[in-house]
């Protein structure tokens, strides 16, 4: 995206790989929830994550380039064996690999590369970047040329390259959009074997896989199988671990990561605790207010609940101390702004839009509300209080209401797990100590999935877990106003905001690093004074259970630990 590549043309694998791994065994992951459909890149149905997924692997399909996750953002050739851009990126071709293959030995093709593209545009998730694309024509027997369009961004070459691609004949377009449980073609390393509904599924490695002894291969995909359990609850789930029906948990609990791993798998060296460092920011886990809904229009009123949610309480009392507040959406980075005066650059940036950053953002002097720790911090009290009446609510009786429609101050926090309901109810009870009306509504995964597909809740806790130091188009995806009325986008919060819009295009198009940094800075700024979340904490590392079955390279990359990367032990 900037800059050279790190690795030279010849490297033999990448960094955090092993490429001597023994081959064989299998690896189990455990999922809450449940899946009805086996295609994860349309809005209908819930598919299994680990058939396309940059954590667990793109197993069934591939992509033409993938990332070295050693990089900020740097692709290598997997489907293409070759790319040209030029230097004003209008334009990117890309050249197939000769053997490329898909599953049923037919070759990968250019035409396949437009069918792809135009299969996903019509029937796929909605993606801003589509309509950036310009043309897409084949230009020779193992050519394809994106030709883009004059608002395109620097990133949409490299976005363009890690989309997934299908086989012209045999995936239908008919039945691409419905949701179903029979697996489309891919050209990846693994195939389905076996697939109970909603419970589990099974994936065997292709024997006749073309890609094994790529450079960007070398290292992965040792496991002859990966089987992905489902599991009804958060409880259930940790129990099946310990019982070892699964092998890998990343462990999101602290208060279970210090005491809940006290029995004899882990006391006799079967299971092992492992933190992972990761160089990456530490993402946004917040509750996230939904600025469609008329009680959380006002800016006002989002900032007044930001004071009556006690961090040091909850992180004393429900974690152990082991939590760190979050303040950016870049936390932990040189891409956040907490803490930093904004820069010159900044400044031009966000001249135009001089209303959208608050004082204490802009020179950096901004931090989430802190209190004493008593879980009813009285100043903060009174400041959120303060707010609110400000933006027209007052003291009637028990509860607060708005002086010109009588109506209560009243909304329903939305959570699937048993964690989340606990954090929700903490929260509430602060807020019914000042006369809000809060609802706890807890709903099986399911439900809640569809429900943030169509942005059916008032407020919900979700964690922008996929930071990256080089966020691109994502960011449109999560808080652009053009995906704020795109129903299955990321944009939970509803923004809708120029200055968002503006910054999002700048550090897409950003040429230099220097330039990069300071407009994800102007972004988080933006954000961070539109007061869409109540922002909560962070891990200081990944926290990984995993049984002693399983080994892993010495090396993690910037992303911390790389499961399509460990072997079984023989």
């Amino acid at each position: 995206m900037h800059g050279a590549p790190a690795l030279p043309p010849d490297f033999e694998h990448l960094p955090y790989a092993n490429a001597q791994a023994p081959q064989g065994g299998r690896i189990s992951y455990g999922m809450v929830g449940s899946f009805d459909s086996l295609n994860p890149f349309i809005i209908k149905g819930t598919a299994p994550r680990a058939l396309w997924d940059e954590d667990w692997g793109n197993n069934l399909w591939e992509s033409l380039m993938v990332r070295n996750r050693d990089e900020p953002f740097t692709l290598y050739g997997l489907l293409a064996e070759s790319v040209t851009v030029p230097e004003d990126r209008s334009f990117v071709e890309f050249t197939l690999r000769p053997e490329a293959r898909w599953a049923d030995g037919e070759k990968v093709t250019p035409e396949d590369v437009v069918f792809s593209y135009e299969l996903l545009k019509e029937n796929g998730r909605p993606k801003g970047w589509y309509k950036r694309v310009a043309s897409v024509e084949v230009t020779g027997e193992r050519q394809v040329r994106f030709t883009f369009t004059e608002d395109a961004d620097r990133e949409i070459p490299l976005i363009v390259a890690l989309s997934p691609i299908f086989p012209k004949h045999a995936v239908s377009a008919e039945s691409f959009s419905q949701s179903s449980l029979e697996p489309l073609l891919g050209s990846g390393p693994y195939e389905v074997a076996e697939v109970r509904p909603g419970t589990s599924i099974t994936l065997r490695k292709r024997d006749d896989y073309w890609g094994a002894d790529l450079p960007v291969k070398r290292g992965f995909d040792n496991f002859e199988e990966i089987r992905l359990e489902y599991f009804r609850d958060a409880n259930t789930h940790f129990e099946a671990f310990k019982k070892g029906i699964f092998d890998y948990h990343p462990e999101g609990d602290p208060g279970r990561w210090e005491s809940g791993y006290q029995f004899p798998a882990v006391e006799e060296g079967r299971v092992k605790l492992e933190a992972f460092q990761t160089g990456v920011p530490k993402g946004m886990n917040a509750f996230i207010f939904n600025t469609r809904r008329q009680v959380f229009a006002d800016p006002k009123v989002r900032e007044a609940l930001t004071y009556f949610l006690d961090f040091e309480w909850l992180n004393e009392n429900l974690f152990l101390g082991a939590y760190a507040r979050t303040a950016s959406f870049f936390e932990g980075s040189e891409l956040s702004a907490v803490g930093r005066p904004a820069s010159r650059e900044e400044e031009r940036l966000l001249a135009p839009y001089r209303d959208a950053v608050v004082p204490s953002v802009m020179d950096g002097s901004y931090q989430p509300p802190q209190s004493d720790g008593s879980g009813r911090d009285r100043a903060n009290l009174r400041q959120g209080l303060t707010l609110l009446q400000e933006a027209g609510y007052r003291r009637e009786g028990d509860r607060l209401v708005n002086e010109k429609t009588g109506a209560p101050l009243a909304f329903e926090i939305l959570v699937m797990s048993r964690e989340d309901e606990r954090l929700a109810l903490s929260y509430k009870s602060v807020l019914e100590l000042v006369g809000i009306v809060v609802n706890v509504r807890q709903v099986d995964a399911s439900q809640y999935w569809e429900r943030l597909k169509s942005f059916d809740f008032d407020m919900i806790r979700f964690n922008y877990a996929f930071a990256s130091l080089s966020p691109g188009s994502e960011q449109n995806f999560r808080w652009s106003s053009a995906a704020a009325e795109q129903q299955g986008s990321f944009n939970f919060a509803g923004a809708a905001n120029p200055a968002i819009d503006a910054m999002i295009k700048a550090l897409l198009s950003a040429k230099h690093r220097e330039s990069f940094v300071a407009a994800v800075r102007a972004l988080d700024r933006v954000l961070i004074s539109g007061f869409y979340v109540v922002p909560l904490f962070h891990a200081p590392a990944e926290w990984v259970a995993y049984w002693t079955r399983l080994a892993h390279p010495k090396e993690s990359s910037l992303y911390g630990a790389e499961p399509t990367s460990w072997w079984a032990r023989r």
